[in-house]
């Protein structure tokens, strides 16, 4: 039997994310339950449909990487209560018709199986995980939102840029971990 492959989505880019952390911590709990791989996508440029068709290098090499993939693990932090710019426009890219002006075409994401974690202040990421709650199954993707991680960073965290995971946040994180790979079976 073939190992699924699971793509996992940071939407922050900082060098020393905590949601990179807890994707990376995730990974470690999966194991060699499947492949993981990080997707890459700074160089992604603005949605912008004057340049959509042919698609830029980049978003060609995304849609390629998100269509590889068995599945989609997003990691998010919240920002001023709502979706990162970089990954709403990540989103946006994935969103779109793969022909131009043929909806009919499908998109690098529908029908993919997705869940959400996050790390963040005092809010563990509630309201950016009910944002993207609404949006993905909206973009055709198959949410697994039960269950869903939400790490709130601690004071320490912030100063050291170190994630630092409770008994009950690894817990958590652990049995959004088995549930999706059941999900994805």
């Amino acid at each position: 039997m073939n190992k699924k492959s699971i793509l996992m989505i940071t939407g922050s880019l900082r060098a020393q994310s905590f949601n990179r952390q807890l994707a990376e911590k995730a990974a470690a709990l999966i194991g060699d339950r499947a492949e993981v791989r990080f997707l890459e996508y700074a160089d992604l440029p603005y949605m912008n449909q004057d340049i959509e068709f042919p698609a830029p290098e980049a978003v060609a090499r995304v849609r390629g990487e998100l269509a590889a993939a068995d599945a989609v693990w997003i990691f998010s932090p919240e920002y001023n209560f709502n979706i990162p710019g970089v990954l709403k426009n990540l989103l946006d890219w994935l969103s779109r018709p793969l022909k131009a002006g043929d909806f009919s075409s499908g998109t690098a994401v529908a029908g993919k199986p997705v869940t959400i974690s996050g790390a963040g202040g005092k809010n563990a990421t509630a309201t950016v995980r009910k944002h993207l709650d609404a949006l993905l199954p909206f973009m055709k993707m198959k949410l697994m939102n039960d269950p869903e991680t939400g790490i709130t960073v601690s004071p320490e965290g912030w100063g050291s840029n170190v994630l630092t995971l409770s008994a009950g946040d690894e817990q958590t994180l652990s049995a959004q971990v088995e549930a999706f790979l059941k999900f994805i079976a």
